[in-house]
């Protein structure tokens, strides 16, 4: 697990004061690369832990540091685990006060030493102008997840008025973009289907009697990368975009965009991937500096979205007074 991996780095650092990234990834079997990302979540945490370059470099304790680990209660030592979170994150899941007791725990460090990442750098994870998420707190998931029980759970599927019930294998829960997911395996063909459930749209949960039942050698981080791999049906709309406003597509339109061109005569081309051709209307925010190409299927719902809003919008006669 990470969090036995930071601590071990932690334990390797007082004893030997220095060792290269190399060293630690022979040493804890990762990759050089999960090496650096451990040192950052360390130096986040306040551990007074940095990387020096040239020759005779490597990852080193600040001298004359020493971090008591006795310290840190089991809680705190979870929260090693999750040092990616942001703290609204944290909140959720209840481990608000728990991080920061064991960061100041852990923020031994000397007198003059160079300033911690947690203080040069920021992690927010939400996204911009987000209203405030509805549902089920992840806190209140975490206990039952525990367990290892299947659950009853009320879900609401997107576009539906009122929530189904159904009873799913849950593994546990994933922060994606600021949103919070429980992976779980649901009702299928086979013996069961790996699934994303927004908390959002989870209005309740009851653990059942019966242990989990999960598929053969399938665990959280499996069943959420075959989740993240598994290639979805997509419509790919075709698109002339004002140049100008290539900045504003890629913050508002993220991982869609498949494609984005050079600008030429102040329009570029766009591709646009949706899971369902009716999302193309999602592009009416780009008002008259966007024009949709194709399908024709896609075009056709643009112009008829544009006239009944227009019609809407057309002037009110004016009543006698």
């Amino acid at each position: 697990m990470r969090s036995s991996r930071l601590l071990s780095m932690i334990l390797l650092l007082q004893t030997r004061g220095r060792m290269t990234a190399a060293e630690f990834a022979e040493r804890l079997e990762v990759s050089r690369r999960t090496v650096l990302r451990d040192v950052e979540a360390l130096s986040a945490m306040g551990v007074p832990v940095y990387t020096e370059r040239g020759h005779g470099g490597g990852i080193v304790l600040l001298p004359g540091s020493r971090l008591d680990l006795s310290r840190l209660e089991p809680r705190e030592i979870e929260a090693l685990e999750l040092a990616g979170l942001d703290a609204a994150q944290r909140e959720r899941l209840g481990l608000g006060e728990v991080h920061e007791t064991a960061a100041r725990k852990l923020a031994t460090r000397a007198v003059h030493q160079p300033a911690s990442l947690s203080e040069l750098v920021i992690i927010e994870n939400s996204p911009w102008l987000a209203p405030p998420q509805e549902g089920v707190e992840p806190a209140d998931l975490v206990l039952d997840l525990r367990a290892r029980t299947r659950w009853e759970i009320d879900y609401r599927r997107s576009g539906q008025e009122r929530p189904a019930r159904l009873v799913v294998d849950p593994y546990g829960l994933v922060s994606k973009a600021g949103r919070w997911y429980l992976v779980a395996d649901a009702p299928g063909p086979t013996r069961g289907e790996p699934r994303l459930f927004a908390l959002e749209r989870l209005s309740g949960h009851r653990p059942l009697a019966e242990a989990v039942r999960h598929r053969p050698g399938a665990t959280l981080a499996s069943t959420w990368q075959q989740l993240r791999t598994t290639d979805a049906p997509e419509v790919l709309v075709t698109t002339r975009l004002r140049s100008t406003w290539r900045d504003f597509a890629r913050r508002v339109l993220g991982s869609r965009i498949a494609a984005i061109g050079e600008e030429e005569d102040g329009w570029c081309a766009m591709t646009v991937r949706f899971a369902d051709v009716r999302g193309v209307r999602q592009l009416l925010q780009f008002a008259e500096h966007i024009e949709v190409l194709g399908p024709p299927r896609a075009r056709a719902l643009i112009r008829e979205a544009a006239e009944d809003l227009a019609a809407r919008h057309a002037p009110r006669p004016l009543t006698p007074g």
